[in-house]
């Protein structure tokens, strides 16, 4: 007789191990490509330098597909606001500056061409049927292996 899996949704899981995951998981298929210019982008105008992290592209594309998954549809713009940051300028007072807006486009171009996100017809961009079925998969897939970790120290 074969156990019924539960249910384990993105929601349910760490989102840091998650998203670590899914950024693995892209960099392995080998259809997301880094661009040429990925050492050289600042990821926000408030930012001093670029990246240290190699694969910051992978991360960065996981890290939209999560929220799509959560809330969709969403557009560049929304995503600019949700990646900006605070800009400290010193003795003057702080400001908030958008996110770069080419670097979720192409992002998102990419996860296109994958066929995990589609456009939606009022603008903006949502999760397809495989998207969604991936993201919960590899959520099952965290899941399992903190239950490993939590059985092998006890």
């Amino acid at each position: 007789m074969v156990a019924k899996r539960a249910f384990i949704g993105v929601k349910d899981v760490n989102q840091a191990k998650f998203t670590k995951a899914l950024a693995a998981f892209l960099k392995r298929s080998g259809k997301v490509k880094q661009p040429e210019w990925a050492d050289l982008v600042k990821l926000c105008a408030a930012n001093e330098l670029c990246p240290v992290d190699h694969d910051w592209f992978f991360v960065r594309s996981a890290s939209l597909l999560r929220r799509l998954y959560s809330r969709s549809p969403v557009g560049i713009i929304a995503f600019t606001k949700v990646f900006g940051k605070v800009q400290r300028r010193g003795t003057a007072p702080n400001h908030s500056k958008r996110g770069n807006g080419n670097v979720i486009r192409k992002c998102l171009q990419q996860m296109e061409a994958l066929g995990l996100v589609e456009k939606h017809a009022n603008g903006g961009r949502i999760l397809t049927s495989q998207g969604r079925r991936d993201l919960d998969r590899i959520a099952y897939q965290v899941h399992q292996g903190a239950v490993q970790a939590a059985a092998a120290k006890v």
